[in-house]
């Protein structure tokens, strides 16, 4: 590992190909966007899901939890999974149903 950090801000499911919201009202399809556009993002700066070691989570409706971790989940080891933070909010851009960010290390 070198230390360099890699600070992805958080990403909601925006199809970078036409740049709109994808599956409005389906939050397992909003989640499998947003970790797509995550594990783009880490591959373009020479990194993947195992240098993630810091993530939040933030749902408009915290009753999407167990759907969200179940997608979540298989992006890491469980037994070397990154510290995390979930939380509920009032709103998110675009009306979105989740947004996650990220902190790697190489």
């Amino acid at each position: 590992a070198t230390g360099q950090m890699i600070f992805v801000s958080g990403q909601i499911a925006i199809d970078t190909r036409t740049n709109q919201i994808v599956y409005t009202d389906d939050v397992s399809k909003q989640t499998e966007q947003v970790m797509a556009n995550l594990e783009a993002i880490l591959t373009a700066a020479g990194a993947s899901w195992s240098n993630v070691v810091k993530t939040t989570v933030f749902l408009k409706d915290m009753n999407d939890f167990a759907t969200v971790n179940t997608i979540y989940a298989k992006y890491f080891n469980p037994e070397n999974a990154p510290a995390r933070a979930c939380v509920e909010v009032a709103r998110l851009p675009k009306d979105v149903l989740v947004e996650i960010d990220c902190i790697a290390v190489l």
